[in-house]
């Protein structure tokens, strides 16, 4: 067809209601706008052959930069892409605003790190030939290497800003990339919007063929260096103790082998194994339910503590595909024949809380003028423990881990113990500015091997520590609506928990409205007073039974509504620990049923 032909097509395909008039605009703009050309033979040839589907899918929304990064389905076209244009207007956005900040006298650099994940290695390339074509010097670390790892190395080299191209645990047909200030840390205001902004403004994509720039040195291949720095660096916070612990490690198809398995080896855990049908990189990520490599979903270690049973493992521990999150699992009791379970994220961050600080109070390295991070949507157990050793939290936080990072720059990385988010999110040290699988991962097993030497596990561990601050119970329930209409629908419940919100919840009262949108606390039935804390869409209710809440946001990766549930009954009201905790269960159950209703009505 001719472009008066393709045109035609579009309108015809409009009206007839195939492809929505907001996809049939972006469709229009990649015909014929000189920006778009080398794309626009593609779009031709779904036009013709009626691909009114994959178009509309492509082209109805334009993928968002959100204040981390772009992340969504890959494909070779669109808008609502990730593809080669949409990755390269974010390198492009954020080169043209790096240099802006520095002015143009100043040497920039830029580190560039990648994952497992279909085509991660072809768009890191194609975001060093971006930022080498703007004049950056680039950092590459080649090979499968962790986000921590990258925030690292930017650290390490100075660098002006870094790239991590991954999609976390997202399905395999996803990928994204993750941007980095020169704090290791990604985005924050004013630098996040600033950048945004630039994304969605670019008109050209320039670049400077990889091999041409890897051989004048402006691409330097440092993956070897930043290795052993990095696991250095993590090791660095290891505490001294027993090391008699075996451990099945599965890095889920993903990156732990470089980062998580030699920070457990070079701490002293000589009896690490790693899992064998979750050992291979690959993108598909084979072997795991669903092809999801999320360590927050239990069934995700089915079949790793099966193997565990049978060879003798006292831990089983899982990271994500970029290695900066950290799932676990142990047995009950130390018997060979005993049941296992797994930690939620917010029973890790208790645990980790705890054992950071009692250790480091034995040693006398710890003061008041430390202090704990959390985020508003994590457990207030990790507050209660700090409270305990005399420590500071800071806890009125967005999610993500960006404001965390944020929190050590502005209160000083050497007063800081630990970061901690309900996601399986964990830092301690100050070499990065991102959440990290392999501390983590040496703690838990610094932890498991000195209870091992008590008679203890780390679940009778998690016991002993609800006896004392309260029982606690989490958990997260999300609610997804996919497309046009779907943004449509969450735009709706956002408003309508902040207006209408239901007004019991497993029979138990909501008594305040806390939305961080607005910056109100509303009390139901009352009047409505400020809300100091950080502004975002974040909606929080509180009920009238004491540590039991919920909050309500949109995910900023997926299209979907996340509700996170909070339940808690304090020490002194504890009788039997199995019956609080079944209580607690029940009580969360009530509230997702209802939450469910409420957001289906």
């Amino acid at each position: 067809m001719d472009h008066d032909a393709l045109l035609a097509e579009v309108t015809r395909a409009t009206g007839e209601n195939k492809i929505s008039d907001s996809a049939a605009r972006h469709v229009r703009i990649w015909l014929e706008e000189p920006r778009y050309a080398q794309y626009a033979p593609q779009v031709a040839e779904h036009i013709e052959q009626g691909k009114w589907k994959e178009l509309d899918d492509a082209f109805w929304t334009i993928i968002p930069f959100g204040t981390g990064g772009r992340r969504g389905t890959m494909y070779p076209i669109g808008t609502n892409a990730v593809n080669d244009r949409t990755i390269g207007e974010s390198a492009q956005g954020l080169a043209e605003y790096v240099q802006e900040v520095h002015g143009g006298s100043a040497k920039l650099s830029c580190a560039i790190a990648y994952d497992t994940r279909h085509r991660s290695r072809h768009f890191a390339q194609l975001c060093a030939e971006i930022m080498t074509a703007a004049g950056f010097t680039v950092y590459f670390l080649d090979g499968h290497r962790s986000t921590p790892e990258l925030s690292f190395a930017v650290r390490m080299k100075s660098c002006s800003c870094g790239i991590m191209v991954t999609a976390s645990h997202n399905p395999p047909s996803d990928n994204a990339v993750k941007v980095y200030w020169s704090t290791g840390g990604q985005l924050l205001p004013p630098h996040d919007k600033a950048v945004i902004d630039k994304v969605m403004n670019v008109q050209d994509v320039r670049r400077k063929p990889f091999d041409e720039a890897l051989a004048e040195g402006q691409i330097v291949m440092c993956q070897d260096e930043v290795d052993r720095a990095f696991v250095a660096a993590v090791v660095e916070q290891a505490f001294e103790g027993p090391r008699d612990l075996k451990i099945l490690y599965s890095p889920l198809h993903g990156v732990g082998a470089t980062a998580v398995y030699p920070v457990l080896k070079a701490a002293g855990f000589n009896d690490v194994e790693i899992f064998g049908p979750h050992a291979e990189p690959d993108g598909d990520f084979p072997n795991v339910p669903e092809h999801v490599s999320n360590p927050e979903n239990p069934a995700v270690f089915d079949s790793i503590i099966e193997h565990a049973r049978t060879s003798g493992a006292e831990i089983v521990m899982a990271s994500d595909p970029d290695c900066d999150r950290i799932g676990c699992a142990a047995p009950l009791t130390l018997s060979r024949d005993s049941e296992w379970r797994t930690f939620t994220g917010n029973q890790i961050g208790a645990l980790l809380t705890e054992y950071v600080l009692d250790t480091r109070r034995r040693a006398g390295t710890l003061s008041a003028d430390h202090y704990l991070v959390k985020t508003l949507v994590t457990t207030d157990m990790v507050r209660r423990i700090g409270d305990a050793y005399g420590v500071r939290t800071y806890g009125d936080l967005l999610v993500g881990f960006k404001w965390i990072g944020g929190v050590m720059d502005e209160k000083g990385p050497e007063r800081f113990v630990l970061g901690v988010e309900e996601s399986h999110g964990y830092l301690v040290g100050q070499y990065a500015r991102d959440k990290d699988a392999s501390v983590a991962a040496m703690y838990l097993a610094e932890l498991a091997a000195q209870l091992k030497t008590q008679g203890e596990t780390l679940h009778t561990k998690l016991d002993s520590l609800f006896w004392q601050y309260g029982a606690h119970a989490e958990r997260t329930v999300s609610t997804t609506m996919p497309g046009a209409e779907g943004m449509v629908r969450i735009k709706s419940l956002m408003s309508r928990v902040r207006e209408i919100p239901p007004r019991e919840l497993a029979g138990i009262p909501v008594r305040y409205v806390r939305d961080y949108g607005s910056g109100r606390r509303l009390e139901v039935g009352g009047p409505a007073q400020p809300l100091a804390g950080p502004k975002g869409d974040l909606v929080m209710l509180d009920l009238e039974s004491e540590g039991t809440y919920v909050a309500v946001r949109p995910s900023g990766t997926e299209p979907k509504v996340k509700f996170y549930l909070f339940a808690y009954q304090p020490p002194e009201a504890l009788a039997n620990l199995e019956d609080a905790k079944a209580e607690l269960r029940q009580r969360l159950s009530g509230m997702e049923r209802d939450l469910t209703a409420y957001a289906e009505a």
